[in-house]
């Protein structure tokens, strides 16, 4: 399953939750890729519920100020839409606030494999103080936190798995085999199918996900390698 956010809005939580119960009711998923690269951020409750949907129990993020009413906390809930199917995350140096927020619950809760570039580093909680009916100002109060302890603040979040965005063009490549030689002795499980030339059959569906998105190629061939060998955040 492919789900990318570009921006963390009032009901964000509660479509993707819904989108994963829809996924899993029509057919087999084996895992979710969440991209949130060039997310600027946008509803902390959105990306409280987003992370919600992956976790049941623990911290999400905190936050710590001077005033005493600057420290809040959030966590999870028994409601898990995603189970514990494996998940990648993408992120960037687009990715911030909300975005970061997500990422670091996930890495932390070890939910998720992070991939990409290291993240924006917006981590701080701003609030507005009226002066005329009219004029406010806008103060730094606190900063975000992960569960960990971590300051997302001028540091942001570093993938678990570095991969810069890249233009990659396979190369072609035509090697005989024995099936190409005239008169090759046939596999007795083939004998009444004509055996097709390899440079002739269908390119891989991949190849055009590689040339547009090499991180995203990436991100799915984790996935892939998660359905096969089992998946290491569970061991």
């Amino acid at each position: 399953g492919y789900i990318r956010i570009t921006q963390f809005q009032e009901n964000t939580g509660a479509d993707l939750a819904a989108a994963i119960e829809e996924w899993r009711r029509q057919q087999t998923i084996t895992g979710i890729i969440l991209d949130l690269r060039n997310n600027p951020g946008g509803v902390l409750d959105a990306a409280v519920e987003v992370v919600d949907a992956f976790i049941s129990t623990g911290l999400i993020v905190y936050t710590e100020g001077r005033a005493s009413n600057s420290q809040v906390s959030y966590s999870a809930t028994s409601h898990t839409p995603a189970g514990s199917l494996p998940v990648v995350v993408l992120i960037n140096g687009g990715s911030a606030s909300a975005s970061e927020i997500v990422a670091g619950a996930l890495q932390d809760h070890q939910r998720a494999l992070i991939v990409g570039t290291q993240s924006f580093g917006k981590g701080s909680v701003q609030s507005v103080l009226p002066i005329t009916e009219d004029r406010a100002v806008k103060l730094t109060t606190a900063r975000y936190f992960t569960p960990n302890g971590r300051s997302i603040q001028a540091e942001g979040i570093r993938p678990d798995i570095w991969i810069e965005q890249s233009e990659v063009t396979p190369q072609e490549q035509r090697v005989y085999k024995e099936s190409n030689l005239p008169g090759h002795l046939r596999n007795p499980e083939n004998s009444n199918k004509d055996v097709k030339n390899p440079d002739s059959a269908a390119a891989d569906p991949g190849t055009e996900l590689l040339k547009k998105d090499f991180q995203l190629y990436e991100a799915h061939t984790l996935l892939r390698g998660f359905r096969i060998l089992g998946n290491p955040r569970e061991s």
